[in-house]
This record gives structure tokens, sequence and C-alpha cells, in this order.
């Protein structure tokens, strides 16, 4: 097995870890797939209390409105129909979260609207009836007085202070500026000048499970519990408790199976408070599940910026300079963790990317609008501004004559650590080295001889590269680095019993990805016992250590992982240590492998974990040798920052008669540092790579003139199809952090930041006879259509 790098500061010492066959590196099954195969997963539609009610919202149809009387007397006169509450029947504070920027104007949201809605689908009451079809009955008799008003959907006109105002004090929540170097100068000695426009789409999650939860009050003793399908159970715990005033020893939250979530779970919902609010104000148990409309109306939307970027190069192609301007639309809420902030400030703080740019000026405004608010989604801010920053690029490259992959590796960052112009340092990495293996691999050199204006009647072929760096890991230095400042950190537990079984808690719960293989590889192979003696438990706030931030930011390897690798270290040196005082020899002479503990050099002499627990838990007379034989280790772990890169390339075929676009080859170079499971690293790619390729050829959420959503169901909101992606490539490098433990970097976004950005160069570069430039996602095939029938006549 790869060394331990254990790194509580900057500083890194190796330590040897055990095993002649490691677990980490190793391809091994899901330990949870045949659970899950057989339907055996336990998700919140499948949790039953006893007396449970079921909820459905009653939604504003308006996007903006004055909000009247709510009456729920015709509904509360149907048979089965126990409760209507709105805004004023539950008291509570509204969401608001604890990340502090200055000049930030937070705009909280209530858990039910009152005087206002600003966006279709707000909720504005909540029917409880004795089933879910019963409740719903009950939403459509609730009559609720509504003045329309005229919506803001906008993002500039909001910025610009056009249109009336969501709250007090305008629709401008921020305008800041990043500002490093000298960027007048490096532009006035510029030989070239390039700027482009770019509007990045607004995305939905949309994950398989929809939101959800089911809450049950104890009168008795007060406490609440909320099962949830949530990333985060000891943040949506302090939601709560902030929100409806509870201790928070008086609120557990409990995650079970998790059916998708790409950070649209990460905030503390709306629904989720209203929900516990009215479990409590009915005594009973409340369940509530979304359905598909509601998750695409009212659930929060991701991505859509406004940028502007002018890029000043000196004659050989060097990039000398970088302006930006980032204008992020919020959505009608600034709250929590899907603050107005997230899209714009993450976009500005990543954009020179993988590139050597040391003067940068970035203007950075987000604004209100009566939208669905937004929320983290896979390639949270990243995903638009690298797409904006790698078509700038390609626009430059066709100006100045060059090759576009050439160009982009003229300028990459080569040597490590470096620290971008923003304050970000790049621990390690393959820049280089995964654009030429991309290149090398697709036959760029080749497809490149084969381009040029397509044949009549031919499809026009274009290849677009996207080299990225990714942000993983988040500890707290990593979201300081990103300049957005929280407590990113975790506590994890391990455990054995005289049984010799052995027990990891960790606050992260899963989503699909594979959490407890990869994290049960870690310690199983930290402490040299077998797969199947590990069980990972989590998402039960109860139970487990706190995860302050929960499972986002591709932080569970390098974070959780890395807590996990350091508690077996130390609970190994502690088994070694019981198991020499009951094999009768030194410490350093014990070695463990397997799950038996033997005495170098002397066959004869061996122990199992069995029975090293049991006289660690009822031997007294080890107490004289090991004042505490505990087998519990506790561990908190707040790793540097640390960053994943790689590179996509795509190859695309255009029907300039239709604009249909074929996507013919995508390959992907990956370096994500040492690899722990590398099926679950190639599923997390794959995964990521599909939601980029939906998000540069079909993904839109849409909205009419009035501000109500056009794209409510999944045949005007469409996703990616298996046909609809070719066979996809994927390859590797490994540059190992030196500041995180076994050199582990996350990999859960890559694929969502950089996929958009090569499909998108890559129909720019076939339609670049026709004079016609992606301004944004996504792909405009109408702008293609009507380019093309100019060109023929």
């Amino acid at each position: 097995m790869q060394p331990l790098r254990s790194s509580e500061g900057s500083a890194s010492t190796l330590v040897e870890a055990p095993g002649a066959a490691p677990l980490v590196g190793a391809p091994v099954a899901r330990l949870d797939a045949a659970r899950l195969l057989r339907g055996q997963g336990r998700y919140i539609a499948d949790i039953e209390r006893a007396g449970m009610l079921h909820a459905c919202f009653v939604r504003s149809p308006h996007a903006h409105a004055r909000l009247g009387a709510v009456d729920g007397a015709a509904a509360l006169a149907l048979e089965g129909v126990v409760a209507v509450f709105a805004a004023a029947d539950l008291p509570h504070q509204p969401l608001l979260d604890s990340v502090r920027i200055e000049g930030l104007r937070k705009t909280p949201q209530p858990a039910l609207a009152s005087e206002r809605v600003r966006f279709h689908g707000e909720p504005v009451a909540v029917v409880l009836a004795s089933s879910r079809a019963r409740a719903e009955d009950g939403a459509e008799l609730v009559r609720v007085e509504y003045e329309p008003l005229a919506p803001v959907l906008d993002p500039e006109a909001a910025a610009a202070g056009a249109g009336p105002d969501l709250f007090e004090g305008g629709n401008l929540l921020y305008r800041g500026e990043i500002v490093a170097g000298d960027v007048e100068a490096a532009f006035a000695a510029a030989d070239h000048v390039v700027s482009a426009r770019y509007h990045g789409n607004r995305y939905a999650a949309v994950p398989m499970e929809a939101r959800g939860c089911v809450a049950e009050h104890d009168p008795g003793s007060g406490e609440l519990t909320l099962w949830c399908s949530t990333q985060g159970p000891h943040q949506l715990r302090r939601r709560l408790s902030q929100t409806i005033g509870l201790p928070e020893s008086h609120v557990r939250v409990i995650a079970p199976d998790v059916g998708g979530a790409f950070g649209q779970k990460i905030p503390a919902h709306a629904e989720e408070v209203a929900i516990a609010l009215a479990a409590r104000a009915v005594g009973r148990p409340v369940r509530w599940i979304e359905d598909r409309l509601e998750n695409l109306l009212a659930a929060p939307h991701a991505k859509e910026q406004l940028i502007e970027t002018e890029l000043a190069l000196a004659a050989d192609g060097t990039f000398l300079g970088l302006r930006a301007r980032i204008l992020g639309d919020a959505g009608a809420y600034s709250h929590n963790s899907t603050s107005a902030l997230i899209e714009p400030y993450l976009s500005a703080g990543l954009m020179p990317g993988v590139y050597r740019i040391r003067d940068y000026r970035c203007e950075i405004l987000a604004a209100v609008t009566n939208k669905s608010p937004v929320a983290p989604y896979r390639g949270v801010g990243w995903t638009a501004g690298h797409t904006a920053r790698e078509l700038l690029i390609e626009k430059a490259a066709r100006q100045l004559g060059v090759d576009p992959a050439q160009l982009r590796r003229r300028n990459m960052v080569d040597s490590f650590p470096y620290e971008s112009c923003t304050g970000m340092l790049y621990d390690s990495g393959s820049y280089v080295a995964s654009l030429d293996r991309a290149l090398a691999e697709i036959g760029y050199e080749e497809l490149r001889r084969e381009g040029g204006p397509p044949a009549a009647g031919q499809p026009a072929v274009g290849v677009g590269v996207s080299p990225y760096v990714e942000p993983t890991g988040w500890g707290s230095d990593g979201a300081l680095q990103s300049r957005w400042s929280f407590a990113s950190h975790d506590s994890v537990r391990i455990e054995i019993d005289p049984s010799g079984a052995v027990t990891a808690a960790v606050g992260t719960p899963s989503q699909g990805q594979g959490h407890e293989t990869m994290l049960a590889q870690i310690v199983a192979d930290g402490l040299g016992v077998e797969l199947d003696r590990v069980r990972v438990v989590s998402g039960d706030t109860s139970g487990t250590p706190i995860s302050t931030a929960g499972t986002r930011a591709s932080r569970t390897a390098v974070v959780v992982g890395g807590a996990l690798a350091l508690a077996a270290e130390e609970l190994r040196a502690k088994l070694e240590r019981i198991a020499a005082y009951l094999l009768d020899a030194e410490p350093d002479q014990v070695r463990i492998e397997a799950g038996r503990f033997a005495v170098a050099g002397d066959s004869a002499r061996e122990a199992t974990l069995r029975e090293v627990a049991e006289v660690a838990f009822y031997d007294p007379a080890l107490r004289a040798r090991l004042p505490d034989p505990s087998l519990s280790v506790s561990r908190f772990h707040d790793p540097p920052a640390s960053y994943a890169n790689g590179c996509v390339v795509a190859l695309v075929a255009v029907d300039v008669e239709t604009g249909a676009v074929t996507l013919r080859r995508l390959l992907s170079v990956e370096d994500c540092g040492t690899v722990v499971n590398p099926a679950l690293v190639d599923g997390q790619v794959r995964g990521a790579l599909a939601q980029g390729v939906g998000g540069a050829l079909l993904e839109q959420v849409r909205y009419g003139a009035d501000g109500t959503m056009l794209s409510g169901d999944l045949r005007r909101y469409k996703l990616p199809k298996a046909t609809d992606l070719p066979a996809i490539e994927l390859h590797h490098e490994c540059s190992p952090s030196p500041f995180t433990v076994n050199g582990m970097k996350g990999v859960g976004e890559s694929g969502a930041i950089a996929a958009p950005g090569a499909v998108a160069a890559a129909v720019a570069d076939a339609v670049a006879h026709l004079g016609v430039e992606i301004e944004s996602l996504p792909i405009d095939t109408d702008r293609i259509v009507a380019a093309a029938a100019a060109e023929r006549s």
C-alpha cells in the first residue's frame, strides 16, 4: 500500500501502512450493490410511522404577486383532510445562512410565503391528510387571493434597477471586484485583445429521487426527528434549530438511502422547515414526497450566469491579462448555501483556470429575479466560468490563426505548487501531461489535418479541447481559497467490538457515490483487516460525528477518508500493543495482516483480531501495561486545499441543414491523485460527463414572459439519453497531493465542469466557416441553420 501522508498543517509526514495486497487502488465491487439491486434500499418514501399524515403544498401560480387571504375551509371539509396551514399558522425564523461575505445583502426565505410570492411554485400553504391523494385533492380546494405584479426575469435589468424591487433596497444584492496585478498595463502592452460574451444556461439537477422528508415530534421530550433526503444531516439539524427555535440537542436528522442529489440537497429547504413545523403543530408524523413537476418548478436551479470576458495576448500567443464581468441570476432569494453568490463568486475565483495569468480583474454582481432560487449543483459556479473562458480561448485561436490546443499548452501552469492570481494554491497536477495524453488518445493531429469546411451534403466536423482544474476536498482551507469562508471539517470514529467487528461512523451520507465501499477500503487497509469486517455507518446525527459541511465539493474521500486513515493508523498501533501483550512480544515485533496478528520470525505465535479484542475488553491485567485499552478512536480532520485536474475532448458532427449535433467521441483524462477505487472513480467521471453533455446540448429551464415555468416535465426539460452519448473513453494520470492523506484528491465534479466547454468548443470549431460564435448553452441550433442558409444564398 502507498504510504499515508498525514497533514494536519502544511507539513507532511510519511508513515508506513501495512498490507501485502492493498485494497486502496483496487476496483472493489460496491458493498451496497446487492442490497440496492434487490430493491432493499430504504428511501424517504419507504419510511412509515404510526398515525402518519401526508402533505401537499399549495404553490403560487404566479411568479410575482401580493399575497392576500388563504382560505382552507373547503379543503378542511373534505374527508381525510386534517389541517391546512398558511404562514401565520407556523411561526418561525426564515432560512438564513452563516456564510459571511462583505457587501452581500441576504434575503431570507420563509417556509411559507407571506405578504408576497416571488417565484412560480413558491409554497403558500400546506395541506395534511390521510393520504397523498387526499392531500392533493385538498390543496386544489384551498383558495388564495393574489394580486399579480410585474415579474423581473432579466438579471441584467434587475442589476440595473429596472422593474419592481423584490426586496427593499433593490434587486442588486452584491457588487464586488477581484483585482490581481496590473491589468491595465497588460492590456496596454497587448498585441491582440479578444472579447466574448457568454450566457450560461439555467440547469436543474433532476435527481432520480426528488426531495422529501418525514417529520415526527415527541411532545413529551420536545424532540423533533426528521428523516430527510439530504446531503448534510448535521447542517440541516443546525438550520432547523435556528428556524424552529429548538436546541440542536432536541433535533435529530436521519438521512436514509438517498437516490441522487448532485448538490440540490445541500441546502435546508423551505418545505422541510414547513413539514417539521406542521408535524409539531398537529402532534402526528408528517411525510412529504416531492413529485417531478414540483422538483423542476420549485426545487433550486443552478448555473445561470452572464459573463463578459476580454483576453490580452502577446504576438506569440502568450496570455498577458484577463478581464471579466460576471453577473449571477440568484432567483428569488439569497439565503442558506443557495446564496446569490454561489455561482458568480466561485466562477470569478477560478476564472484563470489552468493558465498562467497574473494580471486579472473581475467585476462580480448578483441579482434576484422571479425564478426559483439557485443552489449548488455539480460543478457549481465553475461550469459557466470555465465554459466562458474556454470559448474565449477558442475565439482567440481563430483570430490569431493558431491551433487552439497549442495555444492552451503554451500558457499552461507547468510547475507546482503554483499559486494562482486569485490565491488558489494548486498543490500538484498533470496539466500539460493530461492535455498531451488527451490529444494523443483522440488522434488530434489527424483530426486537425482533416478539418475545414465540409463537402456538400456532409456534416461539419469539429473537435473541442477543455483542460480543467477542479477545487476538491474542501476543508476550511479549500473553501477559503475559493473565497467561500465557512467551516468545512469532519470528525470520524472507528470502533472495534469484542467480536472483532469494525464500525466506522462518519457524518457524510452517500447519495449513490459508493461511499460505503470506498471508506471501508481505507479503513480495512489502515487497520490491516479484511474488508468484510468493516461496516460504515452514516446519516444519523444522533450516532455519527459532526460533518460541518456534509457531502459536497468532492470532499468525502479527502476529508472523511483522510480522517479515517489517520484514525485507523492510531487504532492499529493500539491493537499491536495489545497483541504484543497477548503474544508476549514487543509491539514493534507484531504485525497485523488480513485480521491476524503475528510475531516477526515466530510463526507459532499468532492471534486473531477477535482474540485481541476480547483481551482489550475483558482482561483487567492488560491495564497495567496499557491504561486505556479501549478500541475506539475519534479523529478530527481539516486538510489543506487540493486540486484535481484533467482534460476533456469532444468530437462532434453538425448537420448544418438541421442544426443537429451528434457527439461522435467523448474522451476524458482524469487526475484525482491517488485513486481509492478505480471503478467508483470511473463511475463518477462518466456521470458528470453525461450531465455536462446535457447542459451543452439539451438542458435549460425556461420561463414565459409572465414568469411561469415552461419546463415542468421531462418532455420539455430534456435530459441526455444513452443514445445521446458515445462510448465514453476514460484515461488517467496521477499526481498525488503532497498535502492530503495518501495523496488523494476529489473527483466528483470534473466532467460537469469541463464537458460543456469541450462540446461547445467542438461545435464552434465545426461551424467556424459559417461565422457562428457559440455564445450560450444549450447550443442554439437555429443560429447554425440560419447561417448555413445565408451562406447558400
